[in-house]
Order: C-alpha cells, then structure tokens, then sequence
C-alpha cells in the first residue's frame, strides 16, 4: 500500500459471531459537535451498509451537513421537525410543540420499522427542555427501541431520566469558541 492511501482491500473489518446488539448513546453538554458527532456516526454506519434515520428536531432550515448526506440517501435518512423559525424557551408557540410532537411520531414509526440499524433523534434534548416534548413520551420511545436498533439522542440539557437510560454518555465541554472572540457562526463550519 501506498503510504498515506488508504486501501479499504487491505483492512476489513471481520464481523462478530454475536448479534449485533443496538445501544443508547446521548451526546450532550455545552460544547460544539453533538450533531457533527451523530452525523459521523450515520457516515460509519452508512461505509457498513448499515442505513441510518435522523429526525432533527428545532430544526427546519437548510444546513450544509444536509446536502452532504443527500449523497449518501441510499444509506440516511433525514427529516427536520422544525420550523423556519427560532424556538424560544419562553415563547414556545404551539405550531412548535405539534411540529415536535409529529416528529416524535414520525421517528417512533422510523424506529419501529425495520428499515434503520442507527436512529438519531437530533437535538430531542433541547426540544424536552423546552417543553415541546414531554419526558414521558421519550422515554417510552427508548423503552421500545428494537434490540438491534443504535439509538442516539443529541442536545444540551439531557436531563438525568434520559441519562440514566443511556450506555454511553458524551459530554461536549466549552472551553474556548470563536462566538468568544465576536466571530459569529460560519458557513460550512458551524452550519
């Protein structure tokens, strides 16, 4: 091999003799990265063949990470629940909270399908904390998630029911930003 050429010939991967068994992973904290993270995921999965749903929740704008995995539609799924608008915690609207609460619905039939080995509820944390969806709701979806089924949930504020749920936990810690230093969000970098 070629020195810095990566040849996918020379390294596979053997499958295990167990079956494959689906864990709670839940990507949270204050940092950057828990959808970039989740999105990584969906990308390994898919150079496996595994197919992967995100339902992204807040969200219903266009995002560079979306065009990217229009590539990769044979293998990821993406929908947004959001609107075109901002979501604040104070003035949640209840065009919001329905949006939110379809796109639970749509997600637990997503789940429950067959069709996905990896499901991501991205940002469903941010959508508990601000009340769009309620906790009881969600942890219903995780205690009747396939065996098989990787299930992960992004978005600050995890709270603790959801925690303990969860096999893997990952934390993203701020500690330093460009928004510190007044560089705002980027095109291609922060969306």
């Amino acid at each position: 091999m070629v020195p810095g050429r990566y040849d996918a010939g020379e390294n596979q991967m053997s499958e295990s003799p167990r079956p494959r068994s689906g864990l709670i992973q839940v990507y949270t904290g204050d940092g950057k990265g828990k959808t970039t993270a989740a999105i990584g995921l969906a990308v390994r999965a898919a150079g496996h063949g595994l197919r992967t749903y995100i339902g992204q929740f807040l969200k219903g704008r266009p995002y560079g990470e979306l065009e990217a995995l229009k590539r990769l539609a044979a293998w990821v799924t993406v929908e947004q629940y959001g609107l075109d608008s901002w979501v604040h915690v104070d003035s949640v609207t209840p065009e919001q909270r329905a949006a939110a609460e379809a796109g639970l619905a749509r997600a637990r039939d997503a789940l429950l399908s067959g069709d996905y080995e990896l499901v991501v509820l991205d940002e469903v944390n941010v959508a508990l904390f601000f009340g769009l969806l309620t906790e009881e709701a969600v942890l219903q979806l995780v205690a009747d998630k396939p065996a098989h089924v990787e299930l992960v949930l992004t978005g600050r504020r995890a709270p603790p029911s959801i925690l303990e749920q969860a096999d893997l936990i990952t934390e993203m810690i701020e500690v330093k930003h460009p928004y510190q230093q007044g560089i705002g969000a980027r095109r291609g970098i922060e969306h």
